[in-house]
């Protein structure tokens, strides 16, 4: 199945309206707080770090020009045309390359994993925000990717999170200004219980390697100047022999 045309008409146009501004997107801090503690972490468990790296929902790639700087291969993909557009822009260089994809449509995982073979896989905070009927066909495709040789890397919020982003939300002027916009585009954070993660992956074949908490860093601060941080788990994934 591929993932609902709501949820693509809400990418689109949250990417359209957002600005290239570093910075200006909720989630999109700079990667010495985001991908490079996911990188300590996943990097020596990789079976063969040699593999192509996907990273999955890749936004306006400021992750992906970090982790192009430390694997021989790796390709940005997302869901949105708009969001490919800031990578592209924002990446002069060509460090990675870029691809528009839905990753729970089979035939395209398939596709890529034709072209591709075997790959690393990054997810950063993106089953959360798809649609419940979505997550398990968007594992599936992750699984494809993967193939047998490759790992994926799935960060997604805890349980823990919800009471900070309701705190958020809540607050007598509303949700913060860079977390406002994805309220407004209607792709509000959904629910996905801790113990959810790992069944979509035992459901698409693959096994829990290792786990952990980390607290996921945001570009958005609370009055008081403290930089805002959602509890999040993260989950390395893979064929077991």
């Amino acid at each position: 199945m591929s993932v609902t045309n709501r949820y693509r008409e809400a990418w689109e146009g949250f990417w359209r309206a957002a600005s290239a501004e570093p910075g200006a997107v909720f989630w999109d801090a700079e990667p010495a707080l985001t991908a490079g503690p996911h990188l300590a972490l996943f990097e020596p468990r990789l079976a063969d770090p040699a593999l192509p790296l996907v990273d999955l929902g890749c936004g306006n790639g400021t992750q992906t020009r970090f982790l192009a700087d430390r694997f021989p291969r790796v390709m940005g993909v997302d869901l949105s045309a708009a969001a490919l557009d800031h990578a592209r822009r924002a990446d002069p260089a060509g460090q990675a390359v870029y691809r528009q994809l839905d990753a729970a449509e089979k035939s395209e995982a398939q596709a890529l994993h034709a072209e591709l073979g075997d790959s690393n896989v990054y997810m950063r905070g993106v089953l959360h925000q798809c649609e419940s009927e979505d997550r398990q066909s968007l594992v599936d495709g992750i699984a494809t990717l993967v193939g047998e040789r490759g790992r994926a890397f799935l960060v997604e919020l805890s349980d823990a999170a919800k009471p900070v982003l309701t705190g958020l939300a809540s607050g007598p002027d509303g949700p913060p200004p860079k977390l406002a916009p994805v309220f407004r585009h209607g792709i509000a954070p959904g629910e996905v219980s801790d113990d959810a993660v790992p069944e979509f992956l035992r459901s698409a074949g693959l096994a829990v390697l290792a786990s952990g908490e980390l607290p996921l860093a945001t570009t958005e601060y609370r009055p008081d100047g403290v930089r805002v941080e959602l509890p999040s788990r993260w989950l390395l994934a893979g064929r077991t022999v």
